[in-house]
């Protein structure tokens, strides 16, 4: 019997102009346009298995391993049902396509990261059930025809069909028709944007952005004004600085646009406060590492931007984020060792410190916790579908007892005293080094096999420092994204070096 089941991966997207408050709530359509940065699914990302079966009895979601009811009109039935009448068009023009339209799904979903945390999840969730339904009915629908369906499951879910730099379009039509996503750039044009999220607090929101905005929408006289006269103007003016690749200029659009989206929340009544005191450190922070840029003769080289939530995601081209990051654990120590996937310290370990002229009193340290954690990601991709490894239900259709994406370590081999050891994590490959040598040199070989014979490519060669279960992601971001291929194999080499 055939199996009809179908794996997707969807970004997280973080807007650099918010989108807050709607001018119909069961379209979800919002009183203003909006713009926002895909990140890189290898940090951040949700991944959702649907499977369409006449055995099934009822439609059913697992979201994170625990059973979540599909309410009857509700955000998740209503994209289902519009991705169900998409397939049955289909079927209805080819009589030869299976009749699976019919057949109740089972659907299972989880976030790598915490959900309803300030850290999108909700967006990347629904792009990736729309995705996944998607791919599982085989629908020709473009990414801006299925940002239409995601919107209505969640409003910033249409900017995570997309990769790169994204624009939902807001639309005049009561019906909705014309508020999509459209994206203003691809990654590749501008790859040199990174972003490190300061995860102040993975607590579930005190109060969520549903209610929030449309409390902002009731009884703010300033959103008002935003809708109006700001929002339209700085659309244009940032989607010029991306295709300008001007640094300068997103960072203060971006800021701004942050600022004014939390005085709108102040402005609310009764107020909304999503920051907290370790938010405005962050700010404080921010704000004096660019005045020592710009005072040296520089331009802006960070910018911070919030959403609806305490956790801070500040953008900068690459060439800044070390000196981002030893900034922020100086005011903010960490409980566990940065995870470094690019290799910003070669495996140092990061020293808390600030670049020369910065006044260190704009804000005072706080203990260790204040920031969870730090991930450090960049500009990613649109939608992945997967194989059928990444799949999260089994074999009954129901979701998997273990942890998802997780295969079991393998191509374990050993050089002179050294192990390596390669470990698959949804769409990643990880290496781990173990062993006695002080430094290793870890050499990336892709194996092609073209007609007449193998051959390996080499695609670089890195030098670390040995530490016990080394996260290897450095040699990553030195070789683009050779570590994402799914349908490559790669051949690992290690070579102990003398003491450093």
């Amino acid at each position: 019997m055939s199996v009809y089941q179908a794996t997707a991966s969807a970004p997280v997207n973080i807007a650099c102009i918010k989108y807050w408050g709607k001018r119909d709530t069961k379209l979800i359509l919002p009183t203003n346009s909006s713009l926002s940065v895909t990140l890189d699914q290898d940090h951040l990302r949700s991944t959702t298995t649907s499977r369409a079966d006449p055995s099934f009895n009822k439609d059913r979601l697992w979201l994170n391993g625990e059973e979540e009811e599909i309410k009857e009109g509700g955000r998740l039935a209503t994209c289902i049902s519009e991705l169900r009448g998409l397939r049955k068009q289909l079927e209805e023009k080819d009589t030869s396509l299976p009749k699976i339209s019919g057949y109740p799904v089972h659907i299972s979903s989880r976030n790598n990261f915490p959900t309803a945390a300030g850290l999108a999840s909700s967006a990347s969730g629904f792009a990736a059930l729309v995705s996944s339904l998607a791919a599982l009915y085989q629908l020709p629908a473009d990414a801006s025809r299925l940002s239409l369906i995601a919107r209505q499951g969640s409003g910033s879910a249409c900017r995570s069909l997309f990769g790169g730099f994204v624009a939902w379009q807001m639309g005049e039509k009561p019906d909705g028709s014309d508020s999509y996503a459209v994206q203003v750039a691809p990654r590749e044009h501008w790859p040199d944007i990174h972003a490190l999220i300061c995860v102040v607090s993975d607590d579930k929101k005190g109060t969520s952005s549903t209610s929030g905005m449309q409390r902002t929408v009731e009884t703010s006289t300033l959103l008002q004004h935003r809708i109006k006269h700001v929002v339209p103007e700085r659309m244009l003016a940032i989607s010029d600085t991306i295709r300008a690749r001007d640094f300068d200029a997103f960072a203060r659009i971006t800021m701004q646009d942050s600022n004014q989206f939390h005085a709108v929340a102040l402005d609310t009544d009764p107020p909304i406060f999503y920051m907290n005191d370790v938010s405005r450190a962050i700010i404080a922070l921010i704000v004096e590492y660019n005045r020592v840029a710009v005072a040296n003769g520089g331009k802006l080289k960070a910018a911070y931007t919030y959403d609806a939530g305490p956790n801070a995601v500040i953008y900068a081209p690459q060439e800044n984020l070390k000196e981002i990051v030893e900034l922020i654990v100086k005011y903010f120590p960490q409980a566990d060792s940065f995870k470094d996937p690019f290799g910003l310290f070669a495996g140092q370990g990061v020293q808390g410190k600030v670049v020369e002229g910065f006044n260190e009193a704009v804000a005072k340290p706080f203990a260790v916790g204040a920031v969870k954690n730090l991930i450090h990601t960049r500009v990613g991709d649109g939608p992945r579908t997967l194989g059928a490894a990444e799949a999260l239900l089994g074999p009954d259709g129901c979701k998997k007892s273990a942890p998802a994406g997780k295969d079991k370590r393998h191509a374990s081999t050993r050089h002179g005293g050294l192990t390596v050891s390669r470990e698959r994590w949804s769409n990643s490959r990880t290496t781990y080094v173990t062993g006695s040598a002080q430094r290793v040199t870890l050499d990336v070989l892709r194996e092609v096999a073209p007609p007449g014979g193998g051959r390996s490519v080499s695609l670089g060669t890195t030098t670390l420092p040995r530490r016990r279960h080394d996260h290897l992601l450095s040699v990553r971001g030195r070789l683009e994204d050779f570590m994402t291929l799914s349908d490559v194999n790669f051949k690992f080499s290690v070579r102990p070096l003398g003491p450093s």
